[in-house]
């Protein structure tokens, strides 16, 4: 099922590309899908016959871009971001697909002690007890900010926070020991070397960003961009969204 899947998407993506000569798609994305996207892009680039290039950012460097003026094709950030985008006429309208759920996670450097973690007490317990605390300046650190208010230990933690600017893995901070516990997405974390990843945080304090893609205003490969947009949410992408610690958000194919 899996290769029919898959032959299906190329099969259409080829008679695509044979309708133009060969593009190169502008893409500006969120790091969050970095890992799943470099192993799906060169899939899609085969099958189309087009190019994709990426430029990979932070959020707060994301929409800094956007609002220079600097021109892609596509946009990947997390939704609420793109909402943003889509109200001061920064991305086509009606192109929004929302891509990939993306959860919270936690990690420790390599060979230290793990806290125990089953509960949102659990959690304010390790970050109280944790000498420094890391995090992003993207959806995850923002939301780990407002957690840390709900938890009515904002002050404790700020006096002890690393927060790592607009593209530099939590990662980074946990391996050179300049933070003790680092929260950031999951697919942020998983495949960072140096680290152990804990997991998601407990259920009870978990959240959810989703990450959309839009078409930029002013795109100069729409149709590429669209395409890379179908190809990122088919059936066959599920599996690779996985691997990387994202939740697929798969359409069902069209019937024919």
């Amino acid at each position: 099922m899996k290769m029919k899947c898959v032959a299906v998407a190329a099969c259409g993506l080829m008679m695509l590309s044979g309708l133009a000569q060969a593009a190169e798609i502008k893409v500006l994305a969120s790091g969050a899908i970095k890992e799943a996207a470099i192993e799906l892009i060169p899939q899609f680039e085969k099958a189309s016959g087009n190019k994709v290039a990426v430029t990979w950012a932070g959020t707060v460097d994301i929409k800094k871009k956007i609002a220079a003026g600097e021109t892609f094709d596509l946009v990947i950030i997390a939704s609420p971001e793109m909402d943003t985008f889509a109200k001061d006429s920064k991305v086509v309208a009606g192109s929004k697909v929302d891509l990939v759920k993306s959860s919270v996670g936690v990690a420790v450097k390599a060979g230290a002690a793990k806290p125990e973690l089953k509960s949102g007490d659990d959690l304010k317990k390790a970050l109280l007890a944790a000498k420094s605390v890391g995090y992003s300046t993207g959806p995850s650190g923002v939301y780990m900010q407002s957690l840390f208010e709900k938890m009515g230990i904002a002050d404790q933690v700020k006096a002890k926070s690393k927060v790592n600017g607009p593209g530099i893995p939590v990662a980074t901070s946990l391996r050179d020991g300049s933070a003790e516990i680092g929260f950031q997405q999951v697919s942020e974390l998983i495949h960072e070397p140096g680290i152990q990843f804990l997991g998601p945080i407990p259920a009870d304090v978990q959240h959810i960003t989703v990450f959309s893609s839009a078409v930029q205003a002013g795109a100069k490969e729409m149709g590429g961009a669209k395409a890379l947009q179908s190809f990122l949410t088919a059936p066959a992408a599920v599996p690779v969204m996985k691997k990387h610690g994202l939740e697929a958000i798969a359409r069902a194919p069209s019937a024919s």
